[in-house]
């Protein structure tokens, strides 16, 4: 017997933050390859490196570089969720636990936007 899924849940907090989390794993799994090849630039010497990095200087890149790390802020923090959840933490700090994570990941990202981690 297939257990029936209940859609009702959509507007709830929790169905949010599992959302949110999921989205930014794929998100963050389909950036690896991009990386692994910035990280391969530098293996090919300092031109093809100093190539990729007058690249990654342009506004664009650097407002997706922020995109990503809210994305990595938003799916530690989900994570964080969780293990909380598997630990027995539930009932009436979930959802102080979600907004709470929701509000570390977006100032990470606010941070890193304004170059506090430079």
């Amino acid at each position: 017997m297939r257990p029936s899924i209940d859609l009702r849940g959509r507007g709830h907090a929790a169905y949010w933050a599992f959302l949110i989390h999921r989205l930014s794993g794929v998100a963050l799994a389909l950036f690896l390859p991009l990386h692994f090849w910035a990280l391969g630039q530098a293996i090919q010497g300092p031109q093809a490196l100093g190539g990729f990095l007058d690249w990654a200087s342009q506004p664009l890149v650097k407002a997706a570089e922020t995109g990503l790390v809210l994305l990595l802020a938003l799916h530690l923090t989900g994570g964080l969720r969780v293990l909380a959840l598997e630990a027995g933490a539930a009932g009436a700090m979930a959802r102080a636990t979600i907004l709470a994570g929701v509000a570390v990941g977006l100032t990470i990202g606010l941070m890193f936007l304004l170059g506090v981690f430079a």
